[in-house]
This record gives C-alpha cells, sequence and structure tokens, in this order.
C-alpha cells in the first residue's frame, strides 16, 4: 500500500514537472518578446541614429534576443518531433495524423516565412542603398533656382501688365474724360490679365483699387504711402508682402500727364504658397539626410534584426498552433476511437468523457447522443418486436377463429393470407394457398361469380358491399355475402385488396322463413279484404233469388261487379308477387346514366304539375358505364313514383350525379321533400312486401335493392335537411 501510494505521489510530480516545462518556456519567450518590442520602439522613436555606445549595446541587444528566440524555437521543435516519433512507434491512435499536421503547420509556415524574409531582407537592403545614392543636394539646388526663377518672373509679368495700362490710359486719355471710362477699362483689364490688384494713384491720392474676390482679404495691406511717394521720385517701384499663407507681389509704373498730374499704376499678383520657406524646409531635409547617411548600416542591421525576429515568431507561433491543434484533434479523436470499438462489440454503456469544444465537441457530445438514442432505440426496437410478435399472435388467433372468411391479395392478385374459415366456406383444399394467384385457386366454374368480382375489384380499384352470391356444389348449396376493400399505401398508391367472406346460408334461412311468414300474413290480410265483399255480395244475391223481387236482376248485376272487381285486385297482387319472384337476369351493356334518368324523368313531368324537378348532371361522370338500361329505369321509376306519393303530389324532386374517380363510381343521388322515413321504417324499407302506402304491395324497393345489388352497386335511405328522404345509389364506373 505504501509502494503504491509513492509510485501516485512520483507520478503526480512527474506531471506537475511536465506542465511547468512549457509554462517556463512560454514566460520566457514572452519576457523576450517584450523586451525586444521596447527596445525596438526606443530606437525607432529616437527619429536618428547617432554612432553612441548605447546604440551600438541596443542593438546586440536585440541580436542576442533574436538568437535566443532561435535556439528555444529549435529546442521546442525538436522536443515535439521526437514525442511525436515515440508515438509513432508505438503505434498509438492519432500519432499519424498528429505527425502529418503538425508538419504541414511547420511548412505552411516556414517556407512562405523564409521566402517572405529572404525577399524583404534583400528588399530593404536595395532600397536604403539606392536612398543614399539619391542626389539630393544637386536637387534642393535645382529647386531653389526654380523657385528663385519663378519669383522674378512673377515682377517681370507684373511689371509688363502695369506698362500696357499706362499706355492704354495714355493713349486713350482716359483721366481726361472722368473717373467713369477709367474705371471700366481697369476692371476690363483686371479680367483680361488675370491680374489680382490694380491700384491708381494720381499725386500720392488712391483714386481707387481692383482686387480679385478670391483673396485672403481679411490678410490684405494697403500699398505703404512711403513707397508711393517714392514713385515720384523714381519712374518704377516694387513690393513683395506676405498675405496669408503666401506673398502679394506689387509692381507700380509711374508718369506725368498734363494739366492733370503724376499718375501711378500698380498691377499685382498673388503666390498662393511661401516658396521660401520650402526651400527652407528643404534645405533642413537634406542637412538631415546627411546626418543619417552616417548610420546606413546600423539602420539596415536594424531592420534586417527586427525582421528576423518577426520570421522567428511567426516561426514559433505556426509550430505551437500546430502541436496544440493536432493534440486538441487527436486526443479527442483516439477515445472516439476507442468507444467505436467498444460499441462494435455490443457494449452501449460508453461514453466519451473529454472537455473538447468547437466541431470536435460538437462531435464528441453527437457521439454521445447518438449512442444514447442508439441504446434506446435498442430498446424500444426490442419492446416493439415483443409488441408485434404479441399483436401477430392475437391477429392470427382472431383470424383462426372467426367464423368469417378473410383473403388478402397484392395489386398482382398473389394471396398472402387466407384464413381457415375463407378455406372451408370455398372447400379449397390443401393449405399452402399463400403465394399463389387467386384464379389458380378460384378456377372452378362455381366460383366464377367471386373471381369475376375480384378480377373488377383489382382493375377498378373500387369497393365492394356485401354482395350475394351463391355456390352450388353437389353436396349442398352456399350463400355468402362478398365485400371488397382496396388496400392503399401510405402515398395513396392501391397495393393490394381484402376479400371478406361471410356465409349466410343459414341466415338466409331464417330470414326466408321470417320473411315469407309476414308475407304470409300480408297476403292473408290482402286476400281476406276483398272475399268479404265477394261473400257479402254472394249472399245478397242468394238471398234475393229467395224473395224473387222485382229488383233481383239490379241486385245481382251490382253484386256480380263487386266480385269481377275484387277478383281482379286479387289477380293484381298474385301477378306482382309473380313478377318480382321471376326477375329478369341483368344484361350489361354501355349505357348513358344521365339519359336513362331523363327518360324516368320525362314520364312524370307532364303527368303532376305541382311536382318541380332539379336535375343537376356532372360533366365528370363516364358517359358509358356497363348497365342494363331496362332494369335501371325501372329502379328510377319506382325511387320517383314513391317520392311523388309521399310529397302527396306536391314538392320538390332533386336529382344530382358525381364520379368518385378513386372508387371508381358513379354516385346517384334522389331527394324529395317529403315527410321523410321513420327510423323504425327504414330498416324494412327494402324488404318484399313492406309498405308504408295504404295499397301498395311492398315490392317496388325490394325490386330496385334486387336490381342495384345486381349492378354490384349499393343503395343507402338518408335523411334529406331539412327534410324528405334522400336515396343514395352508387354503381361501379
Amino acid at each position: 500500500m505504501k509502494r503504491e501510494m509513492t509510485y501516485y505521489k512520483k507520478d503526480i510530480k512527474m506531471e506537475n514537472k511536465k506542465k511547468k516545462g512549457p509554462r517556463v518556456i512560454g514566460a520566457i519567450i514572452i519576457l523576450l518578446i517584450i523586451l525586444f518590442f521596447t527596445i525596438e520602439y526606443f530606437i525607432r522613436e529616437a527619429q536618428e541614429f547617432s554612432s553612441t555606445s548605447v546604440t551600438n549595446i541596443l542593438l546586440t541587444t536585440l541580436q542576442l534576443i533574436v538568437l535566443l528566440l532561435f535556439i528555444i524555437l529549435l529546442f521546442v521543435l525538436i522536443r515535439n518531433l521526437v514525442k511525436l516519433y515515440l508515438e509513432r512507434k508505438r503505434k498509438i491512435i492519432g500519432a499519424h495524423f498528429k505527425a502529418r499536421l503538425v508538419l504541414f503547420f511547420s511548412a505552411l509556415s516556414l517556407i512562405p516565412t523564409l521566402l517572405l524574409f529572404l525577399f524583404a531582407s534583400d528588399l530593404i537592403s536595395r532600397n536604403i542603398e539606392q536612398w543614399f545614392k539619391t542626389p539630393l543636394n544637386k536637387i534642393m539646388d535645382d529647386t531653389k533656382s526654380l523657385a528663385d526663377s519663378l519669383l522674378m518672373e512673377s515682377e517681370e509679368i507684373t511689371l509688363h501688365y502695369a506698362r500696357q495700362l499706362s499706355k492704354g490710359i495714355r493713349k486713350q486719355k482716359l483721366l481726361n474724360e472722368g473717373q467713369l471710362p477709367l474705371r471700366e477699362f481697369t476692371r476690363e483689364k483686371l479680367r483680361e490679365y488675370k491680374l489680382d490688384e490694380i491700384d491708381i494713384f494720381l499725386d500720392d491720392e488712391e483714386l481707387f483699387a481692383y482686387l480679385n474676390s478670391n483673396l485672403p482679404l481679411h490678410d490684405y495691406r494697403d500699398l505703404p504711402p512711403e513707397l508711393v511717394k517714392q514713385a515720384s521720385l523714381e519712374e518704377t517701384i516694387t513690393s513683395i508682402e506676405s498675405m496669408g499663407n503666401g506673398k502679394m507681389i506689387r509692381r507700380g509704373l509711374s508718369f506725368d500727364i498734363p494739366d492733370m498730374g503724376r499718375l501711378l499704376v500698380v498691377t499685382g499678383k498673388f503666390l498662393p504658397q511661401n516658396y521660401t520657406q520650402r526651400i527652407d524646409n528643404i534645405t533642413s531635409y537634406v542637412q538631415r539626410y546627411r546626418q543619417l547617411k552616417i548610420q546606413k548600416n546600423p539602420v539596415k542591421t536594424f531592420y534586417i534584426i527586427t525582421l528576423s525576429f518577426i520570421t522567428l515568431l511567426i516561426i514559433f507561433a505556426a509550430s505551437w498552433i500546430g502541436f496544440h491543434l493536432a493534440k486538441a484533434i487527436t486526443v479527442p479523436i483516439e477515445k472516439l476511437a476507442q468507444a467505436t470499438k467498444d460499441v462494435s462489440k455490443g457494449n452501449l454503456d460508453v461514453k466519451v468523457d473529454d472537455p473538447a469544444s468547437g466541431e470536435v465537441g460538437i462531435l464528441i457530445d453527437s457521439f454521445n447522443q447518438m449512442i444514447s438514442d442508439l441504446k434506446e432505440s435498442h430498446h424500444n426496437i426490442a419492446q416493439k418486436t415483443s409488441e408485434l410478435e404479441a399483436r401477430k399472435k392475437y391477429i392470427e388467433t382472431i383470424l383462426n377463429n372467426i367464423t368469417t372468411g378473410v383473403i388478402t391479395l397484392d395489386a398482382e392478385g398473389i394471396i398472402t393470407t387466407i384464413n381457415p374459415s375463407a378455406r372451408e366456406m370455398l372447400a379449397l383444399p390443401g393449405k399452402n394457398l399463400v403465394g399463389k394467384s387467386y384464379k389458380n385457386i378460384l378456377s372452378l366454374a362455381k366460383y366464377g361469380e367471386i373471381s369475376k368480382s375480384i378480377e373488377l375489384g383489382i382493375q377498378k380499384k373500387y369497393k365492394l358491399s356485401e354482395k350475394e352470391i351463391n355456390i352450388n356444389s353437389s353436396s349442398q348449396d352456399t350463400a355468402l355475402a362478398l365485400t371488397l376493400s382496396p388496400l392503399r399505401q401510405s402515398n395513396n398508391k392501391f397495393s393490394g385488396l381484402i376479400v371478406v367472406l361471410d356465409n349466410l346460408t343459414q341466415l338466409m334461412k331464417a330470414q326466408r322463413i321470417a320473411a315469407w311468414k309476414e308475407v304470409a300474413q300480408r297476403v292473408a290480410h290482402e286476400i281476406k279484404n276483398p272475399l268479404t265483399p265477394i261473400q257479402l255480395s254472394a249472399e245478397r244475391i242468394i238471398k234475393h233469388l229467395k224473395k224473387k223481387k222485382k229488383k233481383s236482376d239490379e241486385i245481382i248485376d251490382d253484386g256480380a261487379q263487386t266480385i269481377v272487381q275484387e277478383a281482379r285486385t286479387i289477380k293484381a297482387l298474385l301477378d306482382e308477387f309473380s313478377n318480382f319472384a321471376r326477375m329478369p337476369k341483368v344484361q350489361m351493356q354501355s349505357t348513358d346514366i344521365h339519359e336513362i334518368i331523363e327518360q324516368a324523368v320525362s314520364l312524370f313531368k307532364g303527368l303532376f304539375r305541382d311536382i318541380e324537378f332539379e336535375v343537376l348532371f356532372s360533366p365528370t361522370v363516364p358517359s358509358n358505364i356497363q348497365t342494363d338500361p331496362e332494369q335501371m329505369k325501372r329502379v328510377f321509376i319506382n325511387i320517383l313514383d314513391n317520392a311523388i306519393h309521399a310529397m302527396d303530389k306536391k314538392g320538390e324532386i332533386k336529382i344530382q350525379t358525381s364520379f368518385e374517380k378513386k372508387e371508381q363510381r358513379v354516385k346517384i343521388e334522389i331527394a324529395d321533400s317529403g315527410h321523410g322515413i321513420s327510423l323504425k321504417d327504414k330498416d324494412k324499407l327494402f324488404l318484399p312486401h313492406f309498405s308504408t302506402k295504404k295499397r301498395g304491395t311492398g315490392l317496388g324497393l325490394a325490386i330496385v335493392n334486387q336490381v342495384i345489388n345486381d349492378h354490384n352497386g349499393s343503395i343507402d335511405v338518408q335523411r334529406n335537411r331539412p327534410h324528405g328522404t334522400k336515396f343514395v345509389i352508387q354503381i361501379p364506373a
């Protein structure tokens, strides 16, 4: 235990030593950088170099700093390269990537930095040599001569314009005519000669003066009086005075005018800059340049040292960034690689703990989140799988035990599931029916109607509700209710068909017995009603024959007519039942359902004036659907007749058609505005011999229901809004 504690303390000391090493090196480098830039700033701010010992000491110090930095950089670089070599030799994960990244950063910084250093040092040397080779003394002498020449030329031009003005005044005798012509002449010449000032004096007294408006007038000074007086003694005068940032050059010319006095004409030209001051500045610059020329080599050395220091600093920074970036990337990648190995072995309890930031941190967080989600998903999948298995067994148990037959087909008509009840109802041999086509399984003639309905269901992709089908075999006849429901995927694409079979044999027997009991009661009641007047008429005839009264012939005739009329009623009733029992077989052909509806409506329009018909035909309904036109016409006639009697022959009947493209079915809605049908009578409406009329046979809607079923369609009764009854018929298109 003591040995373990000793080793643990030694490890801590080693780690502390490892941490102290880089910190000491970093502190030394920072100290050198501060010292270097302090000395560099002191030399740069001195503005000029001297050959004193202080300057030489500072330059030597800079050289020592650069050399020391180079040694430190070389030490750090070699130390890290040795580390990379050892890691690569031990085949540590990420060592190859780290080595490539460090070499890439070092090369990326070293190559351009060295090229830039060589180019910049050569450029500095050549520019300094070229700078000190420039003949600035000659340039300054030529500049001063040029300024003096410009000043003299300005004086000569100003004097020339003064002479021209004097000639004009004398020639035109402008002063003799008053000051107005002279003023106009002077103003015009100011613009023409582009002068800045014209003064006119007569016997030392100023007559007027014109100035350029662009002059700095707040600095303007008049011509000194002593200079004006001097003009009376000399022919020309000269005046150069400061005016703002420039100088005003004035030249005057005096001459005598008979009977008037001595006239002085002064012209002025403003020079916007002080050339004398500029010449003085250039002279001081030349003197400073001569002093700097003595320090040419120290200047060159200073710039080369500064450039070398910056170069080493850039190389060190790039190498340091490369090492630390490689470490920041490879350490988390090493942990991620190890965690990935653990996950590949099935361990989902792995978590990477690394305080990385940026994209690597996001990658680690995403990896941890992915493992967490994967673990949760694995748990959910296992749970869902068990639930699906349980549900599958539950559904299989239901399908194997329900009395309803269920068959599922894919879009090609291949059987995917079939339960025992379906095999038993259809008397199908064998159990391995899954994967076979329904056409092969239902190929016998007795399955013809089922096979045909399934084929139409797959082709048209429509829904069929409880179509009655009889299967005739040698042993027994079976009545089935066939229901077809299309299967669709999430994108509404047809994927198959569900076939549901219900055995109606026993149910139909019971319904048939109950129906015929009710029919027998109704027929007995209907026959009994006419038999009563027949019996009474016969007894009356016998009674009068025995009495042999005079009026016996009339009574006999009346009784006989009553007997004949009631006998006809009984015969009509029996004919209705006979027609219902002998319903003709449906003959399908291509027909226009709108035309059939119009024919049925036209039969009633002329007979009932108080009935208003509203017919709305949809243009989307196909014009050629497979129906029996005579039977469908009979359907519409029966429904319209019932609607008219339900409204007491007064009201509104609305007929509307539409096409359901998805189901490939045509919908016909017939609504009346009568009293409607009660909920109690709604379920009995299509049973034979049920009627709400006083003298109805109750077979009309039973015939309608039979015809619609023969067309593989459906009929439904709904409540019309706000009042009345609506019949909804749907037949395949």
